[in-house]
């Protein structure tokens, strides 16, 4: 059984395949959390907890005279502010006085068989034949006026838990939802590490890895987005954990606007994880007889290191969150005209980049930004999805028409979030973006934002998008965001409601592409926002691959895919070859090792393929060939992260193996060259012990044991940023 409980008790024990996840309620009422950590016989483990008389801690109400019993000190559930407990709490409520204490006890539970759903918002699902079990968990406070209804889907096969809430109010008054975190989980010990992901537009999801130390430390986003800056993605560590070994906890957030994510090491040497949505744009009120519903977080452990914590997420979120036809089929291999013409383009230019194209082995042309309206530039048109026929040359469908003669299937790119005030939707309705009466609105990338949290705004452009996407042969669409959140006012809501207006943009972003992508089931989407400014679980949940970077350099790509690595799956990352010198960087890499780079993801390039010599021409074809070869491989193989780019600056190696190791393709680039180099040896993962391989079909065998103990020597590189791939295949 996945969800055991003792009534008695009050005892409530998760049990997936190789972790237990416990909680109790106490005999004052607290939902105490018990236990989270490696699996092990159902037992009562409240025996850990150990209560002490601590200064300046105090004692709830019904505890009595009970001077050691304090939620200060407790590990809990789901904390409330007001309740005398003073580290980051989940839940804060401002009442219609203007109160703010809330103190929660158990109420009732009930059990489900499957995994619930969350209405609106992205959840872990089950496909036929599998199985899981829900735990719903009712607490209410002493005047029974609010219910917190605690969702645990159990899947036990996955290693995965989820955790979600639904706040109900019960009385006869309204009150604001101050801060509703999805995720409270306390630790009772453990010298651990914090494992982030920060970064900027262009260098996204940088590991920083820092020990617990007293205080509060924190990622987060108030961007309106899950943003560039920190992914809603955490990991606690033991300070000896590496990849292979040692306990360690994922905390993943479904969720694309603000998020925070905190950590604190309090006063007994106890840890608190608390995740969800930030409260510095968020302030939600719930009439009575209301709730609202707190999106998804979803809780991994394994004690056998980074490497195991990184496959339970890439198997969750490739099979149990990624929806739709293209989440397993091979995703065809596409060129995009972006970084080849920019806005410097017409009907012809593009057609003849198909035909190029084409010939190489490319299956997918994707027309990116300046088609529509009155867009020569990114000043303008935003908001007018038109078709520019003039500067086309021919209407979409023409164009789309051509690009299939070529033997290729058609993309295009969109925008449908903002809007340019240079355009005749702004004109017309200048009180659909988010901006505040009587303020000058913050620009970005002059352009504002649409108010997708209403409906109207939302049906005029799903209105023009499916004008677009009928008129034509259309397989792909990338879905860009290019800017962050400012100036969040709703012209629709009142002043008591405008707090709710970052949370209801999300949700009318979700809302809207469920609707595209019901309506167009056979359509790839691809998310984007300014490359990775909005790489998260959530938007896997509607794009099954995301773009990973704006910043196509192969070896500045090195560490954003490596990072990206930690809780994501491959086959979610936009990955291209682009043309030299760099367009962000200006470096000069070979074309074989931008290719190797961005074999680990999609896979496409974006460049101008009619600038190429004849030379580059040929390895492209033997490019795409080889990564057909390799691609289920790559897709739905097992990752390995063979080095570290943060620390080894000469080398980065990585591995993909099938699932019996039979067979392994390792992927090594030179990122610093030396003169009279000493030897390299990178170490093998995921191998049969006792089979023998050979390495790209030579007559030498290898026994596994060997290449993973003792290691495979790399070439001595002959130029800057040289690179390998080993193909393995055992006996």
């Amino acid at each position: 059984m996945a969800i055991i409980i003792d009534e008695q008790k009050k005892l409530f024990t998760l049990q997936t395949k190789s972790s237990t996840y416990q909680m109790k309620a106490d005999k004052y009422g607290t939902l105490l959390h018990t236990y989270y950590g490696a699996k092990i016989t159902p037992f009562d483990m409240s025996y850990l907890i150990v209560n002490g008389d601590h200064g300046f801690s105090g004692n709830p109400y019904r505890a009595g005279n009970e001077r050691t019993y304090s939620p200060d000190t407790l590990p809990q559930e789901y904390s409330c502010y007001g309740s005398g407990d003073f580290r980051p709490s989940a839940l804060k409520i401002r009442r219609a006085d203007g109160s703010a204490s809330t103190e929660l006890v158990y109420d009732s539970y009930q059990t489900e068989d499957g995994k619930y759903s969350l209405e609106g918002l992205p959840a872990l699902y089950l496909n036929e034949g599998e199985q899981a079990q829900t735990l719903i968990i009712t607490l209410k406070d002493e005047s029974d006026t609010v219910r917190v209804h605690l969702y645990y889907g159990v899947m036990e096969e996955a290693d995965i838990i989820t955790r979600a809430a639904v706040i109900e109010n019960t009385g006869s008054q309204p009150f604001h939802l101050e801060r509703a975190m999805s995720l409270n989980l306390d630790f009772l010990s453990g010298s651990r590490d914090l494992i982030t992901f920060h970064g900027k537009h262009a260098m996204e999801r940088q590991l920083t890895r820092n020990p617990i130390h007293p205080g509060i430390q924190s990622a987060g986003s108030t961007r309106g987005a899950s943003s560039h800056h920190y992914n809603p993605f955490m990991i606690l560590a033991g300070s000896d954990t590496a990849e292979d070994f040692g306990d360690c906890y994922g905390f993943s957030f479904l969720y694309s606007g603000d998020f925070l994510g905190e950590a604190e090491y309090d006063q007994m040497d106890q840890t608190r994880i608390v995740l969800g949505i930030h409260p510095g744009n968020f302030n939600f009120k719930v009439e009575p007889g209301a709730a609202f519903t707190v999106p998804e977080a979803a809780l991994a452990y394994t004690s056998d290191g980074l490497s195991a914590l990184s496959r339970i997420y890439h198997n969750a979120y490739r099979n149990n969150l990624c929806r739709g036809k293209h989440k397993k089929t091979r995703r065809p291999i596409l060129i995009n005209n972006w970084e080849g013409t920019y806005f410097d383009f017409n009907g012809e230019k593009l057609v003849s980049m198909a035909k190029e194209a084409s010939e190489l082995g490319v299956e997918l042309f994707v027309m990116d930004d300046g088609w529509f309206g009155n867009r020569n530039d990114d000043n303008t048109g935003l908001g007018d999805w038109t078709v520019n026929e003039e500067k086309l040359g021919c209407t979409l469908k023409e164009l789309s028409d051509r690009i299939h003669g070529t033997g290729m299937v058609f993309g295009i790119w969109f925008e449908p979030e903002c809007i340019s005030e240079d355009s005749s939707l702004y004109r017309s309705h200048p009180d659909w973006a988010l901006k505040v009466p009587g303020k000058a609105p913050v620009r970005s990338r002059y352009q504002l934002v649409l108010d997708f949290s209403r409906e109207d705004v939302r049906e005029h452009i799903y209105s023009q998008l499916c004008s677009v996407l009928d008129s034509a042969r259309i397989e792909y669409v990338k879905w860009d965001f290019n800017r962050s959140l400012s100036d969040i006012y709703s012209a629709v809501l009142p002043a008591d409601r405008q707090g709710e207006t970052a949370h209801r943009y999300v949700l009318g972003l979700y809302d809207m592409l469920e609707k595209l992508t019901s309506r167009f089931p056979d359509i790839l989407f691809e998310g984007c926002s300014g490359g990775g400014g909005r790489f998260d679980a959530g938007m896997l949940y509607y794009t099954p691959q995301i773009w990973c970077s704006d910043d196509t350099d192969a070896i500045e790509r090195l560490k954003i895919q490596y990072g990206t690595s930690f809780g994501y799956p491959v086959s979610a990352a936009g990955s291209h070859v682009s043309a030299v010198p760099n367009h962000q960087t200006g470096r000069v890499t070979p074309l074989s090792t931008r290719a190797v780079v961005a074999m680990s993801g999609t896979f496409g390039y974006e460049l101008d393929i009619s600038k190429m010599t004849a030379a580059e021409k040929s390895a492209v074809k033997e490019q795409i060939k080889d990564f057909k070869k390799y691609y289920f491989l790559i897709q739905d193989g097992i990752y390995h992260r063979l080095t570290d780019p943060f620390t080894d600056d000469r080398y980065c190696a990585w591995e993909f193996s099938d699932q019996d190791g039979r067979t392994a393709l390792v992927n090594v680039v030179n990122t610093r060259t030396a003169p009279n180099p000493s030897t390299v040896y990178i170490r093998l993962k995921g191998l049969c012990s006792s089979a023998l391989y050979r390495i790209n079909g030579g007559q030498e065998q290898y026994p596994g044991s060997a290449l993973m103990n003792g290691g495979l020597p790399l070439p001595v590189p002959s130029a800057e940023y040289e690179s390998w791939q080993f193909y393995l295949t055992a006996e």
